[in-house]
């Protein structure tokens, strides 16, 4: 019996010190991933449908100043095929079904300090995404110094990157659009990033489940590119220190032929931990107000506008009228509505946010929208609330908010994610949503915190205040890149569209590029559990288009890309019970589009749109608006401006 044992386990040494290849499949086939672990140290790569998407890439580890990379056994890999079953609070879908193949590694170094880890791949079949779980080590805590994960694909390929100047940034920018060739070595990359190859495939590169860990960028070095981890403040040399045990990120490649494929994927929240807040009753998303954007407007007859009630109460009673769930309660003449002797949106020595300024009693003013069947949530810099982030969720939860927009954090960071996480999970015990601003990307979290309503972390129209403004191309450079990661907070509900040659910048009542209907569009084809109308009530009650700013959800039960070109146009539709919502939008140039509906499988629909006018070029508020009765499988012509879109409801015909 003895030999037999011995025999075994010098067949599994000998299996470990052969082993050249191994492979993964996804559930269709069409996706496969190898991996190879050698004496050179540990390589992957990818193809789709039998063609070559990534070579050889290696994966290279620094931990406590040494490289893992060679010298090390494997044991026999676990596999598993599973399917994933789970609810989603807020998202592109109610409920996921996700079926993936995992193939899991345990590899050690033969030597000291025997650090051991698991190489974990998962494949989908819009995409692959491994991770590294940090087993042990004879050291008694783990130092990450680098991460430092390849990506070489097979052949050139059309970029569209956003470029970072360090990793001190609000991750907002214009997106590039280049030959990953003419990117310049060093040069600092966003994700999501998405590369269009030759061949037809693309391929989007992001993260998931960003916890405890630093936040990763792409950056090509000597020709490759690869990922960059943010270094800790205090420590330029180090990314992540942990304890045993621990992991990292999903890093994630989607691939697909259809680029619409990674918009309505829910991968990223599927390689996430499930929801880890309990009760999720007071959970509610709509849309909300924000008076920063139209420079706080009021009526001519309003007495004594300011950090008041009577101003709260403006603006509430909109709300009611018009069924906005969210006022919020931001500022007033660039100050804030709290306590604080800072300069700007600083905070200063002396800033509470426990404290509302004199003359706003935050109590009377929730108690009153509430009465209204409205709720209240505040805007709040991150500096001057996380010293007191207890006090101040617990002051916040007696006066009756139900949430905050969380403003000015710029880093990911380590330190910064775990901060972060620590807002959500104590947000969560005061019944209180957040919404994070100059913010990181969103990394699927959502399902393990549905508190987190949405994310910035993207130029978008805040900057009409002071600025030449956003034009229709760079909407859907965001769609085909940023919301690929998921929830993308964007300053929607502009109401004053311009023609560009009358366009200048103002920072009360700003103006908007494009038609009124592209900005109705981007209710739909942006992912936002909190969409703002962020212009003032006399901008919108009586105007044409409203009516579906009102009626938009901001949750949905499923999402499909109906059409998706980037750099052209894309046309998204998002059902919500059994009704479902299009939204088309485009870019600077006129064109026709044709919007097949055979998925929709019920045969008497009524569909009610909001087109660009004819006169659109000169006017380009102007709506034509229509009901009429239509039948499953027709296919809608839709005539798009420069700059336009469309919005269309479809309902079955009762």
């Amino acid at each position: 019996m003895n030999k037999i044992i011995v025999s075994f386990f010098l067949l599994l040494l000998t299996w470990a010190l052969k082993a050249q290849t191994l492979n993964l499949k996804s559930p269709d086939d069409k996706l496969e991933t190898k991996i190879r672990i050698d004496q050179e140290g540990i390589f992957y790569s990818v193809s789709y449908e039998k063609k070559p998407v990534l070579n050889w890439s290696k994966l290279t580890l620094i931990i406590n100043d040494n490289y893992f990379q060679n010298n090390l056994t494997l044991s026999r890999p676990a596999y598993r095929d599973t399917t994933e079953k789970y609810d989603l609070i807020i998202g592109k879908a109610s409920h996921v079904e996700a079926r993936f193949k995992e193939m899991k590694i345990s590899i050690k170094q033969k030597a000291s300090p025997y650090t051991k880890i698991n190489l974990v791949f998962r494949s989908f079949n819009e995409g692959i995404a491994f991770r590294y779980e940090f087993i042990s080590s004879e050291t008694t805590s783990l130092l990450l110094n680098e991460e430092r994960d390849e990506f070489r694909f097979t052949e050139d390929s059309i970029a569209k990157v956003l470029p970072l100047p360090n990793f001190t940034s609000s991750h907002e920018g214009f997106y590039s659009t280049t030959s990953l060739q003419k990117i310049n070595d060093g040069q600092l990359l966003d994700m999501p990033a998405l590369f269009q190859l030759k061949n037809g495939i693309n391929v989007a590169i992001t993260e998931a489940a960003l916890l405890d860990y630093a936040g990763m960028y792409l950056v090509k070095q000597k020709g490759i590119l690869q990922s960059k981890l943010s270094p800790l403040p205090d420590k330029p040399s180090v990314a992540v220190i942990a304890k045993y045990p621990h992991q990292s990120p999903w890093r994630v490649i989607m691939v697909s032929r259809n680029v619409g494929d990674f918009i309505s994927s829910t991968m990223l929240t599927t390689l996430c931990p499930p929801n880890r807040i309990k009760d999720v009753s007071w959970i509610k998303p709509g849309k909300t107000t924000f008076p920063w954007w139209n420079g706080n407007v009021t009526t001519d007859t309003l007495n004594a506008p300011g950090n008041n009630f009577i101003t709260q109460k403006y603006f509430i009673d909109f709300c009611h009228r018009n069924k906005i769930q969210f006022h919020s309660v931001v500022e007033y003449g660039l100050h804030q509505w709290y306590v604080d002797d800072g300069i700007g949106f600083q905070p200063g020595p002396h800033s509470d946010v426990t404290q509302a300024v004199p003359g706003l009693d935050m109590k009377e003013v929730c108690d009153y929208a509430h009465a209204q069947g409205v709720d209240v949530r505040v805007w709040v810099q991150w500096a001057a609330l996380y010293p007191k982030i207890d006090a101040a969720f617990a002051q916040f939860e007696k006066w009756g908010l139900s949430g905050m927009m969380i403003d000015f954090m710029d880093r990911d960071d380590q330190e910064m994610v775990n901060i972060q996480t620590e807002m959500l999970e104590k947000a969560a015990k005061h019944h209180l949503h957040v919404q994070f601003h100059g913010a990181y990307k969103p990394t699927g979290l959502s399902r393990t915190y549905p508190n987190e309503f949405t994310r910035e972390g993207t130029l978008n129209y805040e900057v009409n205040k002071w600025s030449d403004g956003l034009k229709a191309n760079h909407d859907l450079d965001i769609a085909f890149t940023r919301l690929i990661a998921g929830s993308t907070d964007y300053h929607l509900g502009g109401f004053r569209a311009v023609p560009d040659s009358l366009y200048r910048t103002q920072y009360t009542k700003p103006l908007m590029h494009g038609t009124r209907c592209h900005m109705l569009a981007m209710y739909v084809v942006l992912e936002n559990a909190l969409g703002m109308v962020c212009d003032y009530p006399e901008a919108y009650e009586g105007q044409p288009g409203f009516d579906f700013v009102q009626k938009v959800p901001t949750t949905w039960d499923e999402t499909k890309v109906l059409e998706a070109k980037p750099d052209q146009y894309l046309v998204v539709a998002r059902r919500k019970g059994n009704i479902w919502y299009i939204g088309a939008i485009n870019n600077n140039a006129e064109r026709v589009i044709i919007v097949d509906l055979s998925f929709i499988k019920n045969k008497n629909l009524e569909l009610e749109s909001y087109e660009d006018a004819i006169d659109s070029r000169k006017y380009p508020n102007h709506i034509y608006q229509e009901k009429r009765k239509i039948n499953a499988g027709d296919k809608i012509q839709l005539k798009l401006a420069a700059g336009g879109g469309a919005a269309l409801i479809v309902r079955e015909d009762n």
